[in-house]
């Protein structure tokens, strides 16, 4: 029992002794001070070294866009750092080619404030804001998506081209003990500049997913930051090729309802992929949109129908049935958005049938 005693002892004093020197260390070593971030060339911040780029940016309410969460793992959060930083981190090399590396590029969700830092961002982040939504209502509107409407206090308001995402911080749950971050396509028209509509589907054992289906409430409150990307609707008279699957429908309707409420004609086709008949939503709306922008045309095809869908429409993947119709792709332009695997496919064969890649634009879902 004595020896029992001495060991638990002795192993509480280790831990003990441990825990003081961590400390001692955080407090020494890893205090860096106050720093100071110049940005652009113009704008000066004093704050407080040691933390990542990504967080320091945020405390100064500069948002960087981070589908991630700052995890590392998306490679959105680049910043262009012209002084200081140090070397590219090995964290950072699967995301920065090396053109970028020469050009100073860095990811800020791995770059940590340890020195005084220039760095350049677009000038539109700095309108970039954090709001808080209430939740107004939400459907379910296949097994796995769901359908969220999301209304700003009514002093407050949101500029956003169609096609660009939102980040989500999604707070402390049961399941989760931290606050995260996560991008969603807008679903709706920029013309309501005071609510926005999201389509999120379940991931399971994603965080915020997980949030939104299993604990968010209708008149809750959300923390939005955006708006963010450079995928959006292009004002040009080429003909459109819109592409989506799942939750990728969210941005093409965005588009969609922005060129109804102009009353935009332009010719174009919008292809939209599910596996089976249940799998197909808001069809209703996308159909009713095209019978007012006579020259759009819809078509639903399906991977995996069942007896039970009763399906006469095409069957496949979008990619085969684009192989199957498009002919001369010379004065397309094409909005792709969906999960890497279909948009990589998508673009095989507009490399086969000589698409203009300048004309292309995508949004991969992660």
């Amino acid at each position: 029992m004595n020896t029992i005693l001495m060991t638990t002892l002795t192993i509480s004093g280790i831990t003990g002794i441990l825990a003081l020197l961590l400390s001692v260390a955080n407090r020494t070593i890893a205090n860096y001070g106050e720093m100071k971030l110049t940005i652009n060339n113009e704008k000066e911040y004093t704050v407080e070294g040691g933390d990542s780029l990504l967080s320091t940016l945020i405390e100064e309410e500069i948002f960087i866009p981070s589908a991630c969460g700052g995890k590392g793992s998306c490679g959105y959060c680049k910043v262009k750092v012209t002084e200081g930083g140090g070397d590219i981190l090995p964290t950072e090399l699967g995301y920065v080619t090396p053109e970028e590396q020469k050009a100073g590029i860095r990811l800020s969700c791995q770059l940590k404030v340890k020195t005084e830092l220039k760095i350049v961002i677009p000038e539109e982040l700095f309108n970039v804001k954090q709001f808080d939504y209430t939740v107004s209502s939400m459907e379910d509107v296949t097994d796995k998506i769901r359908h969220l409407k999301l209304q700003l206090p009514e002093n407050a308001s949101i500029d956003f081209k169609p096609g660009q995402y939102v980040q989500i911080l999604t707070p402390v749950y049961k399941e989760s003990d931290e606050e995260v971050y996560r991008a969603y396509s807008i679903a709706s028209s920029p013309v309501n500049r005071n609510a926005i509509e999201l389509l999120i589907g379940y991931v399971p054992e994603g965080i915020c997913t997980t949030y939104i289906h299993k604990y968010l409430k209708k008149n809750d409150t959300l923390t939005i930051v955006g708006p963010f990307g450079d995928f959006y609707y292009r004002d040009t008279d080429r003909e459109m090729v819109m592409v989506g699957i799942g939750t990728g429908m969210a941005p093409l309707l965005s588009i969609l309802r922005y060129m109804r409420d102009h009353g935009i004609q332009r010719r174009g086709t919008f292809y939209f992929g599910a596996r089976t008949r249940k799998d197909l939503f808001l069809t209703e709306e996308i159909d009713a949109i095209s019978r007012e922008l006579k020259d759009i045309e819809v078509v639903y095809t399906l991977s995996r129908p069942t007896p039970e869908c009763n399906w006469e429409g095409p069957v496949g993947r979008v990619n085969d049935l684009l192989d199957q119709r498009l002919g001369d792709c010379s004065e397309l332009e094409a909005y792709l958005c969906g999960s890497p695997l279909m948009i990589d496919a998508v673009m095989d064969v507009f490399q086969t049938k000589g698409f203009p890649m300048e004309h292309v634009h995508y949004d991969k879902f992660e």
